[in-house]
């Protein structure tokens, strides 16, 4: 007799809606946990056969990971965005547990990677710094668009430093909207110590990774971004060839087709003038695509190999904006060869490829 049990775990704050199912897609059983890692684990313990069990990427998701995947054969974090069926008829806890234990059932669902535990550290504070870096960049934005209100130009960054903020200030005549500039500014003050530590604890945590070393020597990978490149893609084996890594970095272009055969002199023949290009991805990961869109800006500026790369591109006749594209997806294969092959970077050889 098949033991194999499917569970669909629709999770919440204070409860879990939880549907198992058989390998004939029988409804076994329906219930309500409290997320507490006791009653879940009691819960499990309870059943009998292999189990398979998936629940949606979220806020809970690692935890939840880390809680369950000791105790059950498959686990599958499932991306929410690919899960359009869910979206299908009435919606309900019960409901979307017993969807999401038929998707797992039928081999429908689509994984979010979670990693080992080695990179978790790193991975966190990574996130520590790209939320702070970020959320200096939105107060910057709002002491620029204070001034543009008002038809006063501040192009440049000597209206952020302290040198020259009471000449900015001194610009603003309503009372009301000086004062709010001034309370952006100790906004702005008050971000930067904490990005500076975050950043400090980033690169200690990032010397433990002899990875970030490798990836240090490709130009305009500094420490910050080969730091931020691991504690992003945390292992290179995710990634079978660098198509899947341009895809997961939001550099895959995106076709769409229709009719793709006709018939010539009574044979099939692929019709190519029906592709339509639609762009970059937008399901991507959006830290990575600025990491290397970065990089890419970066090195088209510096004198280097990869600067020689990019000219070379350019005296070909391609755009300024397609050449940096294109860098930008060379970087991210370099990054993957030198991190799956534990090889240094070879300028020669990409000097070789340019011409």
């Amino acid at each position: 007799m098949n033991q194999e049990k499917y569970i669909g775990m629709d999770v919440h704050q204070a409860t879990i809606s939880v549907a198992v199912m058989d390998a004939r897609g029988k409804l076994l059983m329906e219930c309500l946990l409290e997320t507490k890692a006791a009653t879940i684990l009691e819960f499990i313990q309870g059943l009998k056969g292999t189990l398979a069990v998936t629940f949606e990427e979220g806020t809970s998701a690692a935890w939840l990971h880390d809680l369950l995947k000791p105790h059950v054969s498959q686990l599958v974090v499932c991306d929410p965005r690919k899960n359009a069926l869910l979206q299908d008829g009435n919606k309900s806890d019960r409901i979307d547990a017993r969807k999401l234990a038929e998707l797992l059932r039928t081999n429908q669902l689509n994984s979010v990677y979670h990693g080992k535990r080695g990179t978790r550290a790193l991975k966190e504070l990574g996130r520590s710094y790209l939320t702070i870096t970020k959320d200096g960049t939105r107060v910057m934005n709002r002491i620029k668009s204070v001034y543009r209100s008002w038809a006063i130009p501040c192009a440049g960054t000597s209206v952020y430093t302290a040198r020259h903020r009471a000449e900015w200030l001194a610009k603003l005549v309503e009372p009301g909207v000086r004062i709010r500039a001034e309370h952006l500014y100790q906004q702005l003050d008050s971000l930067e110590p904490v990005r500076q530590a975050a950043r400090r604890e980033l690169l200690l945590e990032s010397r433990k990774h002899a990875a970030v070393k490798l990836l240090g020597q490709i130009p305009s990978i500094g420490p910050i971004r080969a730091a931020l490149l691991v504690a992003l893609l945390q292992t290179p084996h995710r990634f079978r060839t660098k198509r899947q890594l341009w895809a997961y970095s939001g550099f895959a272009v995106e076709i769409h087709d229709s009719g793709e055969y006709r018939s010539v002199r009574g044979k099939l023949q692929r019709n190519r003038e029906r592709i339509t290009v639609r762009g970059l991805n937008d399901n991507h990961n959006h830290d990575l695509k600025n990491l290397f869109k970065g990089a890419a800006v970066s090195a088209s500026e510096r004198p280097g190999p990869l600067h020689d790369f990019y000219a070379a591109l350019v005296e070909k006749g391609m755009r300024p904006t397609m050449a940096r594209l294109t860098l930008a997806r060379k970087i991210a294969a370099i990054t993957l060869t030198m991190w799956k092959k534990g090889v240094s970077f070879d300028p020669q050889q990409l000097q070789r490829q340019a011409a």
